[in-house]
């Protein structure tokens, strides 16, 4: 039993940090694309909703635990994907608190690794496309 609640509220606690990140960009989706922009991406209104949307259906797959192994590896590609294009090397120089941002998605990969290998236990929608 402690094993299902440990993984349900790690599954909320994923949920929470997908739900509120997409809160944060339709709240203000101009400043997320100017962030977007000046990162270098080209297309950045549009690719500031995509995020926002994403972020939305990985919260949704982490709370029912439908697709919540698909979710786990391609939230972890995105949080690498984020550590790497907005926190990376290139960032260090001009303040050194971008490493530590770097460094806390490997943390936020390793435990989303974690979950896609051992699923959403319990109290979950089951359909998976990974078997």
């Amino acid at each position: 039993m402690a094993r299902a609640v440990a993984i349900i509220i790690a599954r909320i606690i994923f949920s929470f940090v997908f739900f509120m990140a997409a809160g944060f960009k339709f709240a203000d989706i101009g400043a997320t694309a100017a962030y977007i922009a000046a990162a270098g991406f080209p297309m950045a209104t549009f690719l500031s909703w995509v995020a926002a949307f994403f972020e939305i259906a990985l919260a949704l797959a982490f709370i029912s635990g439908a697709f919540f192994t698909e979710a786990s590896l391609l939230a972890g590609i995105y949080v690498i994907f984020l550590a790497f294009s907005f926190h990376g090397p290139s960032h260090w120089q001009q303040n050194q608190a971008e490493f530590g941002f770097f460094i806390d998605h490997f943390t936020f990969l390793a435990g989303l690794l974690f979950a896609a290998v051992h699923g959403p236990e319990k109290w979950a929608l089951r359909h998976s496309l990974i078997k």
